[in-house]
């Protein structure tokens, strides 16, 4: 039996429409055949503006996944959130955009956000996406080795300013900074670069958290190194722990190259190297900090569970979890609940922009085991309850 399956606190802030509404949607992305199809035909349409199709992701993929169009838009639903003990992380959900000008922008809106969580304990962390500041095939290039142009050198070093622009406006606002993972190809060269902004500017506390993809192997053993070097550099280091999200594009790119496949051989496998990062960071809480985003409910038992047996108070500033929002609410909302620090990601942006955040949202709903189906279950329970009062 879940500890996790009080409904009435789950959607304590759902109207029946709106959990209705929920209910067919996520009965629409159940099926990945169909839900792929229906992407497909959704990027074509966007793409091609078609009339009507906007209007339509609005009140469906978007009112369930997204806060808002802008910052101040999404402000509603963080204090919302916020009065039942739930942070909010604004995502700017702006992906597959490759030019210089975007670069620019993005980073420009990661410094607003920064100025908006500075003192704000409804917004705790911000986050950027690696992509977001830079092309992947600049990153490629860096990682590779390759010998880069006099024109690929210029174009890193802007990446690589605006990293550092960001992190030092977050450690001078003290508001912790979380860089996200990408692709395994480029995660090295993302990896090298928010060391180096830790050593910087991590000195008296994580300001600046790297994301840690535990479908991967070898995690464990990149953390036991960026201990060593923290220790060594006497700086802190901050981690979200995640299990991943690119494993097909992973294994078929893998298989590919003809390089050993770089994730766990199955769900057992993440399953257990997500439980022993928990164990990790309960053993090195003087230099470790820890951010949980799952929408498991044993892993995230676990870690309450760890916290527990170390007599760590249920809000420990070093001990954060997360959910997607618009995603398994009855985790977040039994944490806020109970006094953990529950957090929502929050995405934001243009509505025609943030597609193909919305449809990679879906994608990994059906890809993940059982999610869809969580979610319908605990929706219909209630709604049952709420016809049976």
């Amino acid at each position: 039996m879940s500890i996790f399956n009080d409904t009435e606190i789950a959607f304590q802030e759902k109207t029946t429409e709106q959990l209705r509404k929920a209910y067919w949607m996520f009965k629409t992305i159940e099926h990945p055949t169909v839900t792929n199809l229906g992407i497909k035909a959704l990027n074509f349409t966007i793409h091609n503006n078609f009339p009507f199709v906007e209007g339509i992701v609005r009140k469906t993929l978007f009112e369930q996944f997204a806060g808002g169009e802008t910052r101040e838009k999404s402000t509603e639903v963080v204090n919302q959130l916020f009065k039942h003990h739930i942070g909010s992380i604004f995502d700017y959900a702006i992906e597959g955009k490759e030019d210089e000008a975007t670069f620019d922008h993005t980073c420009e809106e990661i410094k607003q956000n920064i100025k908006f969580a500075e003192g704000n304990p409804a917004v705790p962390f911000v986050v950027f996406k690696p992509t977001g500041f830079g092309r992947l095939g600049i990153y490629r290039e860096v990682q590779s080795g390759s010998e880069l142009t006099t024109s690929e050198k210029e174009e890193w070093l802007r990446v690589v300013k605006r990293y550092s622009e960001v992190c030092r406006l977050a450690f001078e606002k003290n508001v912790i900074i979380m860089i996200d993972a990408e692709e395994t190809w480029i995660q090295t060269a993302v990896d090298d670069l928010v060391n180096k902004m830790m050593a910087e500017f991590n000195k008296e506390k994580a300001i600046v958290w790297n994301t840690i993809q535990m479908y991967r192997t070898g995690r464990l053993e990149y953390m036991a190194e960026d201990l060593r070097r923290a220790t060594e550099g006497n700086y802190f280091l901050g981690y979200k722990f995640v299990r991943g999200a690119y494993m097909e594009k992973e294994r078929e790119r893998a298989a590919e190259m003809k390089y050993p496949d770089p994730i766990q051989p199955n769900k057992q496998a993440t399953d257990d190297n997500f439980n022993a990062a928990i164990d990790f960071v309960m053993q090195n809480m003087d230099r470790v900090s820890a951010f949980f985003g799952t929408h498991n409910e044993k892993s995230t038992e676990l870690v309450m569970d760890r916290m527990r047996e170390h007599s760590l108070p249920n809000d420990h500033d070093k001990i954060h979890f997360g959910q997607l929002y618009g995603m398994s609410d009855n985790i977040t909302y039994f944490l806020g609940e109970n006094k953990y620090n529950a957090t929502k990601y929050l995405p934001y942006g243009p509505v025609k922009d943030v597609v193909p955040y919305l449809t990679r949202r879906a994608q990994e709903n059906t890809s993940v085991a059982g999610q869809t189906g969580r979610e319908l279950a605990l929706i219909a329970k209630e709604l049952k309850r709420r016809n049976s009062n």
